[in-house]
């Protein structure tokens, strides 16, 4: 009977130490989203809706070099080591031991009466065993904390991975929105300084003022002052682009970035997010990864509460002892000892309760920024798929213009040409149709950007 009741206890204690396993909090999702369409990039590669293989080539590279990927890879690997050491804290610790010792006694002590030997030597090898016995959890509930974090770590690398692409991704069309815009002030630049040279000759004839003359060369100069804060920038990105890559530093310094050198002025298909709402949850790497740092707050908890309760230990020792050495393995020189304890806390000056507490109130941290990491992800979302959509249209208006613009700049020299109009009228259209241009390249670059926005904020 005392030991039924003993189980019994037991059983209670254990379930008042374990608390129920975690649920992930009820968040309130909208029922659908305002537009769908078929998926893209089931395999992750979603960068290749692009359909740029130079572009595939850099994002390889930086996801295979970058160093930031490299330290998120290597957080996995730490917290895949401390899951195997949690686990093992829950298995039985053997280890084998050897002493040798060689002891003198007090002369006062150690007479021939008292049997007791000046000197002595002593010999022991010996098999030891210890095992915590996890009645209350505390071990597994470290271990399911161990395993939650390491969860937790996979999910940052990935999202490491995912910012990474898009990083690539957006750097690269910024760079060759830049070559663009440089080759296009270039080819400007050489129009207007073919068109001074001829301006030149009119006003050696006397056909225009100096007055007209040096407008124009002003105007030139003007153009041709564009070109090195374009150069700047680019060679600024480009670097920037380059440690990315993870590249080293001779390439960073010395190597160029390889890229289409044909502008291509299409736009990219409309990518509309796929599913339910609530998949997002399952498929953005950061909101996995704050789940998973709950689940590992809340076993945290159980671990706490266990130490509240006792702690019961197995030790035991097998081997053999002797005085002389040759005598170890020989006759009777075995000994074994057996040691079953238990250990209660009584007083501790309420530390246990203070850590439970912490733990506690390191959960409902856990929870609010899970929480608030839904909130921004769903913004994410809203403001990456307006984005797209404004991007989209600005691209198209901005077309508009330039088409617009083109057509006034050819009007603009035939007016001068039949001498309706001043040259001033020319390069006013000149100056539009740059700028029109310029425009039209960035909407470009904004809607490739915000393409890879979107592809992240719906978790690729």
């Amino acid at each position: 009977m005392p030991s039924r009741a003993l189980a019994v206890l037991v059983v209670v204690l254990t379930a008042c130490a374990t608390p129920p396993p975690p649920q992930p909090p009820r968040v309130e999702l909208p029922e659908a989203w305002k537009e769908t369409a078929p998926r893209f990039a089931e395999d992750g590669h979603w960068w290749g809706v692009y359909q740029d293989d130079e572009l595939d080539k850099l994002v390889d590279e930086a996801l295979l070099q970058n160093s930031d990927l490299r330290i998120a890879a290597g957080r996995v690997d730490e917290a895949r080591a401390l899951v195997t050491d949690a686990k093992g804290a829950q298995m039985p610790t053997v280890d084998a031991r050897f002493a040798a010792q060689r002891q003198s006694n007090s002369q006062r002590t150690a007479t021939f009466f008292s049997g007791i030997p000046l000197e002595y030597n002593d010999y022991r090898a010996s098999l030891n065993v210890s095992w915590e016995v996890d009645v209350f959890g505390r071990l597994r509930s470290t271990a399911s904390a161990a395993a939650a974090d390491f969860q937790a770590s996979e999910a940052a690398r990935e999202g490491v991975r995912l910012a990474l692409a898009a990083q690539v991704v957006k750097s690269y069309f910024s760079l060759r929105a830049l070559d663009e815009q440089i080759a296009i002030t270039r080819r400007n630049i050489n129009l207007r300084e073919d068109a001074l040279r001829l301006q030149r000759r009119r006003f050696e004839g006397g056909v225009i003022s100096e007055y007209d003359l040096r407008q124009l060369e002003a105007e030139t100069a003007s153009v041709r002052a564009q070109l090195p804060p374009l150069e700047r920038a680019r060679d600024q990105e480009e670097a920037a682009l380059t440690v990315l890559l993870g590249r080293s530093p001779k390439q960073i310094f010395e190597a160029g970035v390889s890229r289409a050198q044909i502008f291509d002025q299409a736009l990219q298909a409309a990518v509309l997010p796929a599913g339910l709402p609530s998949e997002l949850l399952l498929r953005r790497p950061d909101l996995v990864e704050a789940e998973r740092r709950l689940a590992a707050s809340n076993a945290r908890i159980a671990a706490a509460r266990a130490e509240m309760f006792p702690s019961i230990s197995l030790t035991g020792l097998a081997g053999r002892e002797s005085a002389a050495l040759s005598d170890l393995f020989s006759g009777p020189a075995g000994i074994y000892y057996f040691v079953a304890s238990v250990s209660q806390p009584i007083f501790s000056g309420g530390r246990l309760q203070a850590r439970t507490d912490a733990a506690r109130a390191r959960e409902q941290q856990a929870l609010a920024q899970y929480q608030k990491s839904i909130q921004s992800a769903f913004s994410e979302v809203r403001t990456a798929l307006a984005g797209q959509a404004r991007s989209r249209e600005s691209f198209e208006a901005e077309s508009a213009r330039e088409q617009a613009l083109t057509q006034s700049l050819r009007l603009a020299r035939l007016r001068y040409q039949n001498g309706i109009a001043s040259q001033l009228d020319v390069i006013d259209a000149e100056r539009g149709l740059l700028d029109a241009q310029s425009a039209r390249i960035e909407a470009l670059r904004a809607h490739r950007a915000a393409i890879a926005d979107l592809f992240r904020a719906l978790g690729g």
